[in-house]
């Protein structure tokens, strides 16, 4: 490999660490009737807040409510993780084509 390679390997390596941490400190809100779920950008759950109470008292919708919001959250956290990833990329000279989904 030779020293211009190595030298983007690394400068890639940095900016992704970069993105990781801003990914971590990044929150994405999805609310489903009443219930609010908050997800950062490594799609890990940080809150389950229930704005309206009343979805408590019932089972059926609370538990469509979890998996929804849960869904819309993680979509949305992926499609931040992609812009961000794509952005890297194309300062770097790489087209990721289709390649980190999102279609940004």
């Amino acid at each position: 490999m030779d020293y211009n390679k190595a030298k983007e390997l690394m400068r890639l390596q940095q900016e992704m660490s970069k993105i990781k941490k801003e990914l971590a400190n990044t929150h994405i809100e999805a609310e489903v009737d009443g219930l609010v779920i908050t997800i950062d950008g490594e799609m890990k759950v940080v809150s389950v807040v229930f704005e309206d109470k009343a979805i408590i008292g019932d089972e059926k919708k609370l538990e469509k409510a979890i998996m929804e919001a849960t869904n819309k959250g993680m979509k949305k956290a992926q499609e931040f993780a992609s812009t961000k990833m794509q952005a890297v990329a194309k300062d770097m000279g790489i087209d990721l084509g289709g390649m980190m989904g999102g279609g940004m």
